[in-house]
């Protein structure tokens, strides 16, 4: 056989192994081009609007701050804003540590109701990138800033009246146990969960126990000097509405990730739709409760005042939370106004009982926040004996530990 016969059958076996190799490798060249799953594409956009919404709650902080600050004096403005700044820092650190494996241990249901721990620390991801997976990390950003959330309700309820020691021990306990284990009552799969009790995005869970342990606080802690003068009401004015203002107008913002963001899911058409109900509702719940709050103000103190409207609309913000997914949009407005006049209501309450609570963190967030729970079960699908069952138990459970708390401290 000649040498040019042995390269030419070379050559034919060359290119018929590499029409074969071709063959084989074009589907996965296919596969390549294609880019990813639509599984996956969803798994990445839930994911990254979860982020999203996180940011905007921690970003809520700043509106907190700033709210606080204009309803205080100016002498605890740097105090004040040094306990936010602490509130997120010990928050996120003790949530980290206990409080993530103490609100979600991962029990089956029919486990302890009560109390569990999973283990400290955020677990690695094991799942199946797919719509409505959700990596920990981002999990853990979003719950990580609802703690930081009930935990500095509480600066502006003891304002003026607590050392910065003792107020961090105050930060570490809330965030990391007490906080962590109510919120395992209803999100983690305890027994108000187990009983049917509903609290979307937290009217009872985040803000009312943060709002009935600065009620502890100023209990304890008693008024500012000058606030109470032989039994009269001296007011002691906000040196800069303006900051109470942009607060508020922060929080009313950031809303849009405290509350949709709880739908966890955003890559379905169910999913936007519900994710638009929702923001529509935290839209028309605070427009009702700033403007009924502020009308009864003015016709009982015979003008308008500019507190009570903010107020109000975060009273709206706080009632909307629990229920802002499973109601109307007319429901959700009536949720805001009645809770707009509870706010109200509760701030002349404290003032009869001569509690100095300076920036209404418990008639907004406590009262408001249990409100919102049984409106749940009057305007929802869900039974009003349960709903007013948790809305009272979440609260004792913050009110007497912290009120115990406060006491040793």
């Amino acid at each position: 056989m000649s040498f040019a016969a042995v390269l030419l059958g070379l050559a034919f076996a060359f290119s018929e192994s590499s029409a074969v190799f071709a063959e084989e490798a074009a589907p996965a060249a296919e596969e390549a081009a294609a880019g990813p799953t639509d599984a996956v594409l969803a798994f990445a956009f839930d994911n990254f609007a979860l982020f999203i919404c996180a940011v905007l709650v921690l970003f809520m902080q700043a509106g907190f701050g700033m709210l606080e600050a204009g309803l205080n004096t100016a002498k605890s403005t740097v105090n004040i804003l040094c306990k936010n700044l602490m509130d997120l820092s010990v928050g996120v650190l003790l949530f980290f540590f206990v409080g993530y494996g103490l609100m979600y241990p991962g029990y089956e249901e029919g486990d302890n109701k009560y109390f569990g721990f999973g283990g400290s620390m955020i677990a690695a991801f094991d799942g199946t990138p797919e719509a409505g997976t959700l990596l920990p990390q981002v999990d853990f950003l979003f719950q990580v800033a609802f703690a930081a959330t009930a935990a500095t309700i509480v600066s502006g309820a003891v304002a003026g009246r607590m050392k910065f020691g003792a107020y961090l021990v105050y930060s570490a306990f809330l965030t990391g146990l007490i906080y962590p284990i109510s919120g395992y009552w209803k999100w983690g799969g305890g027994w108000l969960d187990q009983l049917g009790f509903y609290d979307f995005a937290g009217s009872v869970v985040v803000h009312a126990v943060g709002g009935f342990a600065g009620l502890a606080g100023a209990i304890v802690l008693g008024p500012r000097l000058g606030r109470f003068t032989n039994g009269k009401s001296n007011p002691l004015p906000g040196h800069n509405l303006t900051f109470a203002a942009l607060g508020a107008f922060i929080l009313w913002v950031g809303w849009y990730g405290f509350n949709p963001g709880s739908q966890l899911a955003f890559s379905s058409a169910a999913d936007i739709e519900a994710v638009v109900l929702i923001a529509t509702n935290t839209t028309l719940a605070p427009a009702a409760g700033a403007i009924i709050c502020l009308l009864i103000a003015w016709i009982i103190y015979g003008k308008p005042d500019l507190t009570m409207g903010l107020n109000g609309a975060l009273g709206g913000l706080v009632g909307i939370t629990a229920n802002c997914d499973s109601v109307t949009n007319l429901e959700a407005i009536a949720i805001g106004g009645v809770a707009g006049a509870v706010v109200l209501f509760g701030v002349i309450l404290l003032e009869k009982l001569k509690i100095d609570d300076p920036v209404g963190a418990f008639p907004v967030h406590g009262l408001a926040g249990v409100w919102g729970g049984i409106a749940t079960g009057i305007f929802g699908d869900y039974a009003l004996g349960i709903q007013v069952l948790g809305s009272l138990v979440i609260p004792v459970w913050a009110f007497v530990t912290m009120f115990s708390l406060f006491a040793i401290l």
